[in-house]
């Protein structure tokens, strides 16, 4: 099973609107990816959409235990000063500390990095295409 963190502008894609974002947490849902999240992520999270979408303390709320449940929930061990935007960090720290074979962004910041330790960082439709092609090997 591949073991995936994604951006905080990814879990905010697809709890506001869906898209290839939403379909990652469906293919998490559904057992075929681990996705890694930490503390820090979900914070920013749930910051990003009280502040740009307004969303009431209920919605927030469920918005939080949604992705308790649906990520494995890591405390990094280790700080990262990788990028000059720290929320970027966090994200790094927490693939890092998973584990995780892939980092799921649309920031250009840390789409230029192409790679943090083991973690190659890709594009949502990028790791889409990817489990679509080890899911038709799997069936060949």
């Amino acid at each position: 099973m591949r073991r995936i963190t994604l951006d905080t502008n990814e879990f905010v894609s697809a709890l506001s609107g869906g898209g290839k974002a939403l379909q990652l947490l469906h293919t998490a849902i559904e057992g075929e990816i681990q996705i890694a999240v930490s503390e820090p992520i979900i914070t920013e999270t749930i910051r990003v959409l009280r502040g740009k979408f307004d969303w009431p303390p209920y919605d927030l709320l469920a918005a939080r235990q949604r992705l308790e449940r649906i990520g494995r929930l890591v405390k990094p061990s280790t700080t990262l000063s990788v990028t000059e935007d720290e929320p970027d960090n966090r994200i790094l720290e927490c693939a890092a500390e998973s584990d995780s074979e892939f980092i799921v962004t649309e920031d250009n910041g840390l789409l230029r990095l192409k790679q943090h330790g083991k973690a190659q960082i890709v594009t949502s439709a990028e790791m889409l295409e990817i489990l679509q092609r080890e899911a038709g090997r799997a069936t060949e």
